[in-house]
């Protein structure tokens, strides 16, 4: 039986830990609730980073997001990555775990980057059967992030809204869903981002992520977004955020700023932005 644990998160906002924000995270927390962190920068025995992470999950539940399985790669899955994950989850009994659709890994080489996949049954079957092995092996329910998007897949032939739900239905994972990858994949398609909310399988929803990101051109001088992390929640994310947790109710919400990382003060800004979405919605 899996410990389906995704919505053990408050319905608050959480920030993504970072261990410059440690002290002051302890001394005014504001209207923080919850902390991620990224499994694969705690991987290790001991030293300070585990005692700081101890030390904080006495006062905050954490999540735990994973962005080196590779759900969506050809080949199996990392046995010794999955059992250091494993390992910390058994040790740190996070209120969430979550990983990403996408591939990262091509045989014993590992890209820094996730890389998207094609919507075919072909993939489908392969991410169920990586998802299956992820729950089994930690005993607990995982959620599923939806990408970002840059190019769509002449090969694909099912929406990115509709292969979720069957991954979510065939393997009973939940799905975490990144309203910044929503907006930057519309913009960079062409397409409706409220539209995909509506299609969105947002029963399973246990997790909602907002983050930043950089804006460019692509050859014909058409908006093109690149999901960065490095800086504030734009307008119109917040505005589809709102829409979304219309559709909803409230949702564990995290501000992701992995790159350019601000003071404490400017995170917690946005945390408390997000609380006040998540109060009136």
């Amino acid at each position: 039986m899996l410990d389906q644990t995704h919505n053990s998160l408050p319905n608050r906002p959480g920030v993504g830990f970072k261990p410059v924000h440690f002290s002051a995270i302890l001394e005014d927390p504001g209207p923080v609730h919850w902390l991620e962190i990224h499994a694969e920068n705690y991987m290790n025995d001991g030293g300070r980073s585990m005692a700081q992470l101890d030390q904080l999950a006495q006062r905050f539940a954490i999540s735990v997001h994973g962005v080196g399985l590779s759900i969506g790669g050809e080949g199996p899955l990392d046995a010794d990555h999955l059992a250091r994950l494993r390992t910390l989850c058994n040790w740190l009994h996070p209120a969430s775990f979550s990983e990403h659709l996408a591939w990262s890994s091509h045989g014993a080489a590992y890209l820094n980057d996730l890389l998207p996949l094609p919507y075919t049954t072909a993939t489908l079957t392969r991410v169920a059967d990586h998802i299956d092995q992820v729950q089994q092996t930690l005993g607990r329910q995982m959620l599923l992030e939806n990408p970002s998007s840059y190019l769509a897949f002449a090969e694909s032939t099912m929406q990115e809204t509709d292969f979720l739900a069957v991954v979510a239905d065939r393997t009973g994972c939940g799905l975490l869903l990144d309203v910044n990858n929503v907006f930057v994949s519309a913009t960079n398609l062409d397409t409706d981002p409220r539209a995909y909310i509506d299609a969105y399988p947002l029963d399973c929803v246990g997790e909602i992520h907002l983050g930043g990101h950089d804006e460019d051109q692509d050859e014909h001088g058409a908006p093109l977004l690149i999901d960065s992390h490095g800086k504030p929640v734009v307008d119109p994310v917040w505005e589809l955020y709102r829409y979304t947790l219309s559709r909803t109710g409230p949702r564990p919400t995290l501000i992701e700023w992995d790159t350019d990382v601000p003071d404490w003060p400017t995170l917690q800004a946005e945390a408390a932005r997000a609380a006040t979405h998540l109060v009136s919605p």
